[in-house]
C-alpha cells in the first residue's frame, strides 16, 4: 500500500483490488501456501562472503580489542559526575500526533490494547533529552526531502523536532511483551578532524523501552540509526544472565536505571557532535517545564515522506539504507560482514555487533540477556524460551 501510494499511478492496482486478489488466492489454495511458509527464510544482515574475503577469524581480533576500549571509555563517561556535563537544549514529549499501526492477535498472544491505551503508553514512556549543543547539527529535527540540484536527499528540519515511534514485540519469560521504539534525528555528525571516518550526513538516536506484562519498564536499550553503539540499561526488575566467554559482542550495560514512577520521566544526556549517550537520569515532570516539546509520530511516515514538488517517496532505498548518509568507515569495517557500516538504515536492518551476530529487532534478544527478578529471586523455570520453540527462523 505504501509503494502504491508513492507511485501515484492510476494504472496500478489499488489496495482494495490487491485485498480481493489475496482473498481469492487464499480460498483457492491447494496446499501451496503451506509450502511457501515452510520455505520462507528471513536472511540476517551479515554477509558470509564479506567475512570470508575479509579473513574475519583474524581481523575480528583487532575489532574486538577496539570494542573493549570503547566499553572502557563509555563506562568512564557514564561514571563522570553529572556536573561535568554542559547541557544546552532540553526536549520533552508532547502529544502523540500520529499513532503507529499495532497488530492485534489473540492467537499470537499479542497485547490487545486500544488505540488510546497505546497512545498513552507511548507518551508516558517517551524520554526527555538534554543535548549539548555546539552547532545546528546538535538540534533535533524531522526528516524532510531536499532538492540538491535535481537530486533528492533526505535532510533534517531543526525547526520541527519529532520522535518517530513504532511498537514492536519481544519474547520475555515465556510471554509476549511490548516494546516502544523512539527515533530522534540530527542533521549530521560533523567531523572532528580531516580524517574522521565516523562523520557524515544524518545521525540520530534510537531509544527502546521493553515493558513487562504490567506495562512497567523492564529494560531500556539504545543504538544509533546505523545500528552502532548498542547500550543496555536494565531496571531493578531484571538481572543479567551469565553469558559464555567469547570474543563476540554481548550485552553491554554502562548503567542501570530506576524505573520512573508516576510523574517522572527518563532523561537522556546526549553529547555534542558524536551524539553519544553520556548519562541517564530520572527526573520529575516539572523539571522539563522549559523544554522544547516534540510530537510523537508514526515512524512509517518516513516510508511516504512528502516531496517538495508533490507526491511522496520512502526515505529508505530498496536495500533499507538512506542514500547520502554513507560513512568512510565502511571501507575499513567491511570485513565484519555488515553492508555499508555506519550508514543510516531502516528498522529490520540493524545489525548491532561487529564481532559476532546480533540484530536489534531480534524478538529473543532480551530473554537471551536478562531474567526477571522478584523479591531477589528469578522467575520460576521456563523463563528462558528456546529459539526452536518459537519457529522464528535464524533471527
Amino acid at each position: 500500500a505504501v509503494e502504491l501510494g508513492n507511485a501515484a499511478d492510476a494504472k496500478l492496482p489499488q489496495p482494495a483490488a490487491l485485498d480481493a486478489c489475496r482473498d481469492l488466492l487464499t480460498l483457492t489454495d491447494s496446499g501451496h501456501l503451506a509450502d511457501l511458509r515452510a520455505a520462507a527464510h528471513v536472511p540476517d544482515d551479515y554477509s558470509r562472503a564479506m567475512r570470508a574475503l575479509g579473513l574475519y577469524p583474524l581481523t575480528r581480533l583487532a575489532f574486538a580489542s577496539g570494542i573493549r576500549r570503547w566499553h572502557e571509555e563509555t563506562r568512564a563517561t557514564f561514571a563522570a559526575p553529572s556536573a561535568d556535563r554542559l547541557p544546552s537544549n532540553r526536549y520533552a514529549p508532547a502529544e502523540v500526533a500520529s499513532l503507529p499501526q499495532v497488530p492485534r492477535s489473540a492467537a499470537f498472544q499479542l497485547p490487545l490494547h486500544s488505540r488510546d491505551e497505546w497512545a498513552e503508553l507511548l507518551q508516558r514512556n517517551a524520554p526527555r533529552l538534554v543535548v549539548d549543543t555546539a552547532t545546528d547539527d546538535d538540534r533535533l529535527g524531522s526528516l524532510v526531502w531536499r532538492d540538491m540540484g535535481g537530486a533528492m536527499r533526505a535532510g533534517v528540519d531543526t525547526r520541527a523536532p519529532v520522535a518517530y515511534a513504532r511498537v514492536a514485540f519481544a519474547r520475555f519469560a515465556a510471554r509476549i511483551v511490548p516494546q516502544l521504539v523512539y527515533t530522534f534525528w540530527f542533521s549530521a555528525r560533523p567531523p572532528a578532524g580531516a580524517f574522521d571516518l565516523l562523520a557524515g550526513e544524518l545521525d540520530g538516536i534510537v531509544w527502546r523501552v521493553t515493558l513487562d506484562g504490567d506495562l512497567q519498564p523492564l529494560v531500556y536499550d539504545s543504538i544509533h540509526p546505523c545500528g552502532c553503539y548498542h547500550l543496555f540499561f536494565p531496571t531493578d526488575r531484571v538481572r543479567a544472565r551469565p553469558q559464555p566467554e567469547s570474543l563476540d559482542e554481548s550485552m553491554f550495560a554502562p548503567q542501570t536505571i530506576r524505573a520512573p514512577r508516576d510523574g517522572e520521566h527518563v532523561v537522556l544526556h546526549v553529547a555534542s557532535r558524536t551524539h553519544y549517550l553520556s548519562g541517564i537520569d530520572v527526573e520529575p515532570d516539572r523539571v522539563a517545564a522549559a523544554a522544547t516539546r516534540y510530537p510523537i509520530r508514526d515512524e512509517n511516515e518516513l516510508r511516504r515522506l512528502p516531496l517538495p514538488a508533490g507526491g511522496t517517496r520512502s526515505v529508505y532505498g530498496p536495500d533499507g539504507l538512506i542514500a547520502g548518509s554513507e560513512r568512510p568507515e565502511r571501507f575499513l569495517f567491511w570485513p565484519m560482514g555488515i553492508e555499508s557500516a555506519g550508514q543510516m538504515r531502516q528498522w529490520g536492518h540493524h545489525a548491532t555487533a561487529f564481532v559476532g551476530r546480533r540484530h536489534f529487532d531480534d524478538p529473543l534478544l532480551m530473554d537471551r540477556y536478562f531474567e526477571r527478578v522478584r523479591d531477589g529471586a528469578s522467575d520460576a523455570p521456563g523463563a528462558g524460551v528456546p529459539v526452536a520453540d518459537l519457529e522464528l527462523g535464524e533471527r
